[in-house]
């Protein structure tokens, strides 16, 4: 067993080693952030650019220390999220005494794998994108959140804001619309099945009659009942829950086949220009999708407007919502590490990011509450028009200006 372990231990430290491009650092002097997304393409990719970019502009030296920045992929060549991907970037970023803190996860539910695991090594982690309210918050599923934490402390923490405010403004931004009905499809994952339900509950308060809802099949499989159920019904709109993986490319190609002229409306999950370059732009024209904060071009500060440039410069690409609290999580932990004043100890800088008060970077002026959520409720909506999402209004939270 013994030597079992140590040669698990040994390849742990070896792909760390191989997969870092900061490997003649001083090790002595090394501090190492793991980033969990999945990296095939959509807000995962946007998340990687803008850490990076982070780290980059800093020369990768923070508060004394060398960081190495590892990238680990926690999703399939779609980009759909894997939970033996996630459980192992976690327990890497555990074998490494070094990893003082862990940026991720893009889903909801991979988050449910890697806290728990990270809790119980004193780890901080900072997602940039997950949404499920009950990672944080109680009164959404029996056990949440207290089934994470087995220290019975808080290590994770989110900048962006939750589902109990997307879902909701989706509903009011619907009415805004003039849309009376709606049918409501979703990917049975546990970020697109919450919305789903939470949007639906908004729905119902302002007299949205909700005709049906039902789960999508994946792989491809088809859905004609539901499409035949959908078109025999004729909602004003679909409400789709889930991701761009979960099964709405061939939901919505299917479609095409039938007469329903409903409009579309999905969250962030569906924000993404993978989404329009998966369906195609044809299909996409005109699908609604609200989205947790706002894209840098939009924000209207000086700091974003640079972040944009410098984004643009770097990546050939627009810095989108994703791409921005990438960035707002790179620099809390950036600034995490400054607090630790030289002291490589995981409690040391996961107490400085509990701490986090008034923190101003791209976003407007934000803190961590006692649950590890963001004060600041930022959320866009946007259409897809062209073979590319345009903005169309901040759909809720304050706006910056100096």
């Amino acid at each position: 067993m013994k030597v079992l372990t140590f040669l698990l231990m040994f390849a742990i430290g070896a792909y760390l080693f191989i997969n870092s491009p900061f490997n003649s650092f001083d090790l002595s002097n090394r501090v190492a952030v793991v980033v969990s997304v999945p990296l095939h393409g959509g807000a995962g990719e946007s998340i990687r650019n803008s850490v990076e970019l982070a780290f980059e502009e800093l020369d990768y030296t923070v508060g004394g220390f060398n960081v190495d920045l590892l990238f680990l992929d926690d999703g399939d060549d779609n980009g759909l999220w894997n939970e033996d991907l996630e459980r192992q970037n976690a327990e890497l970023a555990v074998a490494d005494s070094d990893v003082m803190a862990y940026i991720g996860t893009y889903n909801s539910g991979a988050a449910k794998i890697s806290i728990p695991i990270l809790n119980k090594a004193h780890i901080a982690q900072i997602s940039p994108a997950n949404t499920w309210p009950g990672l944080t918050k109680a009164g959404f599923t029996p056990g949440e959140p207290g089934i994470f934490y087995p220290t019975g402390s808080r290590n994770y923490f989110r900048v962006c804001t939750t589902d109990d405010n997307q879902g909701p403004a989706g509903a009011v931004w619907a009415t805004e619309l003039g849309f009376k009905s709606v049918y409501v499809v979703d990917d049975g994952s546990l970020y697109g099945v919450g919305v789903s339900d939470l949007f639906i509950q908004k729905a119902k308060d302002l007299d949205i009659q909700i005709l049906g809802q039902h789960t999508l099949q994946k792989g491809g499989v088809t859905n004609l009942e539901i499409l035949r159920e959908i078109e025999s019904l004729g909602p004003n709109f679909i409400y789709y829950g889930g991701t761009t993986p979960g099964g709405i490319a061939p939901f919505l190609q299917q479609m095409q086949s039938f007469s329903i002229p409903s409009k579309i409306m999905g969250p962030d999950g569906i924000s993404g220009q993978d989404f329009i370059d998966l369906v195609g732009p044809d299909v996409a024209e005109g699908v609604y999708v609200t989205t947790i904060g706002v894209d840098a071009l939009n924000l209207g500060t000086p700091e974003a407007d640079s972040f944009a440039s410098v984004y643009r410069e770097k990546y050939g690409i627009e810095a989108d919502g994703f791409a921005v609290l990438g960035y707002e999580t790179a620099h809390v932990v950036i600034e995490a590490l400054v607090a630790a004043d030289g002291k490589k100890d995981r409690k040391t800088v996961l107490k400085a990011v509990a701490e986090t008060k008034n923190f101003d970077k791209v976003l407007d002026t934000w803190s961590f509450d006692k649950s590890g959520d963001t004060d600041l409720i930022l959320l866009s909506g946007s259409v897809a028009k062209s073979g590319s999402f345009e903005f169309v209004k901040q759909l809720t939270g304050p706006k910056k200006s100096r």
